[in-house]
């Protein structure tokens, strides 16, 4: 399965027709973003912060793809050759940015912001998930977008502590001969200790200690010291991040419930059914799930009545990612990146529902239970369990 295609490029699809147009957070708050790599080894973390900061004129809005070597990654992940793919990927969305403010100043909250962990999918990385990450940060939350480094992103890459080399892990491929699901059982692990790792980062920011951050950014990570609330901690991810943060509920007692955006759930062994001790809200698109993927979904459902499974209809797997929101004329019927519903609508329940989740869950005292019948299914666009249809999986 490879959860997360991005763009095919090719003759005919350029000359403007590839454009970017991520929506701004619709909460109160206005967001901002920072990178934040700690450790100069692979056990080290590397993030992109979202977080609700004060306004600032003029500020400066990051690139949503944020090297050229991620568009060599997805060339890559998508079996397509480097040498022109690569500067296709660069000319289509290299330019695009994201509405937020570049390390934009911290807006301080003496009660603290709840704390969101968000895992990628597979050969994606810390900035495709902008969007939801950002919609979730106006609403009042931190939100730690972790880009893995199990081989399971298009590219990334950690700083050794000589001088700022840097050193790049590359996708991988099943390798030939071993079975998948071992393969991505031992990913889904590191994963999984990835997002406890994030968890403890934030503790030790919050105890005071001095994290140095070696992108050398112009955040400090200090700000964040008695405005992150670590008794309301959630972990969230999509696709093979989905199925992550379901492992992750099972590694660490701190965090409180999971949300798994179309949880591609192959990789997790069966006896840790037994052991997810915490709800989970499962957000499904209509497209990618299979029979076999549900039944394990409702394994958790039927052992606890606060999971909860429900599909967004005319949504496709990459409907929760940025990519839905590539536009142009050619877009809907050449890169099957969109379903038939609005993206910015698809966006709407996948937040919202979150939302209403987040506050039963972490005991928020917001109004997002407003939208609790979005939990049960109940609303336009959105159907309770899983409709049955042929996967693509």
């Amino acid at each position: 399965a490879d959860p997360v295609p991005p763009p095919r490029v090719g003759r005919g699809s350029m000359g403007g027709t590839l454009a970017l147009a991520l929506p701004p957070g619709k909460g109160p708050h206005q967001v901002g973003c920072a990178d934040v790599m700690v450790g100069h080894a692979r056990q080290g973390l590397f993030l992109r912060l979202f977080y609700p900061c004060l306004p600032r004129a003029g500020a400066e809005r990051p690139l949503w793809i944020p090297r050229y070597e991620y568009c060599r990654g997805l060339a890559d992940f998508t079996r397509r050759s480097r040498r022109w793919c690569a500067p296709l990927f660069s000319i289509a969305i290299g330019s695009c940015k994201v509405p937020v403010s570049w390390n934009g100043p911290f807006k301080p909250c003496s009660s603290g912001y709840p704390l969101i962990i968000f895992s990628h999918g597979l050969g994606a990385f810390r900035t495709l998930y902008s969007s939801v990450c950002s919609e979730l940060a106006s609403w009042g939350f931190t939100v730690a977008a972790l880009e893995h480094r199990d081989h399971s992103a298009s590219a990334t890459y950690f700083c050794k502590a000589e001088a700022g080399r840097e050193e790049w892990i590359p996708y991988q491929r099943v390798p030939q001969g071993q079975k998948e699901f071992y393969f991505r059982n031992k990913q889904v692990h590191q994963r999984a200790e990835e997002c406890v790792r994030a968890l403890r980062l934030f503790e030790d920011i919050r105890s005071g200690k001095s994290v140095l951050n070696v992108l050398h950014q112009d955040f400090d990570l200090s700000v964040l010291k008695d405005s992150v609330d670590l008794t309301k901690v959630a972990v969230m991810g999509h696709s093979f991040g989905g199925v992550t943060a379901v492992l992750a509920l099972v590694k660490e007692p701190s965090f409180r419930c999971a949300v798994a955006l179309d949880a591609w759930m192959f990789p997790l062994e069966n006896a840790l059914y037994l052991e997810v001790p915490k709800p989970v809200l499962f957000i499904n698109t209509e497209k990618f799930q299979t029979p076999e993927s549900i039944a394990k979904m409702k394994r958790l459902s039927s052992r606890n009545s606060q999971t909860k499974i429900i599909t967004i209809l005319g949504s496709v797997h990459q409907s929760q990612t940025d990519f839905t929101f590539l536009t142009g004329k050619l877009i809907n019927r050449f890169l099957g990146l969109r379903g038939t519903l609005d993206p910015y609508k698809g966006l709407d329940i996948t937040s919202r529902a979150a939302l209403a989740f987040l506050q039963r869950h972490l005991n928020l005292e917001e109004e997002f239970d407003q939208w609790d019948n979005l939990l049960e299914g109940i609303g336009d666009s959105v159907v309770p369990e899983a409709p049955f249809c042929h996967s693509k999986l």
